[in-house]
């Protein structure tokens, strides 16, 4: 299928870096030539596949820096399928490294240049102009509250089995009783928030790194509407990146204030408010404890640690918001 429908014959195939659903490979030609080849698995649906590689393409002719698409022979689609397989070809990028916990230096203004570029792109697309909105549903405490509670009724329907399984119960209900906290939280954010087309998921290891700069925003999702907020806080607050640099504020506000020049779309109050949504985000969502119960796939050692980087980030958010606000405003004055 590589060589009939992308036009390569590989001298040699290797596993690539893995994704969260997509089997991932990197094919080198005799002539040194190396393509990331993406799988998908079964049942996805080759629009969705080719909308977002579409998206990917679009932020390219934006000057996003991107892995540019190798299109299917005779240049009309950017997706293929044969029934079995659903398949995907970029060139693959040598020497970087993902973003997640490597956020340092000059790094900070590189991705805010990047993804202030990637949202002003976006924003022109038809499905993309900024709008106000209500605040996005990943800080909406009610839908929280009710995810949380059939996560724990299932838990408890069939009880854990493992030790990932009994502390997913253990935090979930810990999380739903720390939901009044992230209510009294968004009483000082921002009752609407800007929306537009976005990423989609946007996070630190869809965003390689080349020394200090940016090499390529990666895995765009499908089309759809989301909170900047949303996306910049999954990325600038990654809590691996919270974790590991404990100058982070300072940073942040140094991405900030590059990304509001680039993309002014965003008022500086809400900018400002990205580091109190993204504490409240972390303290409404499921994910990863629903890893098991909803079939998510298996629990990795680095999808437990992910799991448990984000508990621990939350805490370390809420302790420095103050701090962190005050350095966001300084910034963007």
């Amino acid at each position: 299928m590589l060589a009939s429908e992308f036009g390569i014959v590989p001298a040699s195939m290797a596993p690539g870096p893995s994704g969260t659903a997509t089997r991932n490979y990197v094919a080198t030609t005799k002539t040194g030539t190396a393509w990331f080849v993406k799988t998908y698995p079964a049942g996805t649906g080759r629009e969705t596949a080719e909308s977002a590689a579409a998206l990917s393409e679009y932020a390219r002719l934006h000057r996003v820096p991107v892995a540019r698409a190798r299109y299917t022979v005779g240049q009309k689609q950017l997706v293929a399928s044969d029934g079995k397989v659903t398949m995907s070809v970029t060139r693959y990028l040598r020497d970087t490294v993902t973003a997640d916990g490597r956020l340092t230096g000059r790094r900070w203004e590189a991705v805010g240049e990047a993804i202030g570029r990637l949202h002003r792109g976006l924003a022109r697309h038809r499905f993309g102009p900024p709008r106000l909105d209500a605040r996005d549903r990943a800080v909406d405490p009610v839908r929280s509250r009710s995810r949380l509670e059939g996560l724990v009724h299932r838990y408890e329907t069939d009880p854990p089995r493992t030790d990932f399984e009994r502390w997913a119960l253990e935090t979930a209900r810990e999380r739903l009783a720390g939901l009044p906290a992230v209510e009294r939280l968004l009483e000082r954010a921002p009752g609407r928030t800007v929306s537009q087309l976005v990423h989609g998921d946007l996070s630190g290891p869809n965003v390689l790194l080349r020394g200090d700069g940016v090499a390529a925003v990666i895995d765009f999702a499908a089309p759809g509407r989301r909170s900047l907020m949303w996306e910049l806080g999954r990325l600038a607050l990654d809590p691996r990146t919270v974790l590991a640099q404990p100058d982070w504020p300072e940073g942040m506000g140094r991405l900030a204030a590059v990304y509001h020049r680039r993309h002014p779309a965003v008022p500086v109050e809400e900018l400002v408010s990205v580091v109190r949504l993204t504490a409240a985000y972390l303290g409404c969502t499921v994910y990863p404890l629903n890893t098991v119960v909803d079939g998510l796939g298996p629990v990795t050692e680095s999808l437990e640690a992910y799991a448990r980087d984000r508990v621990e980030a939350a805490v370390v958010l809420r302790e420095r918001l103050d701090e962190a606000e005050e350095v966001l405003r300084d910034h963007l004055r």
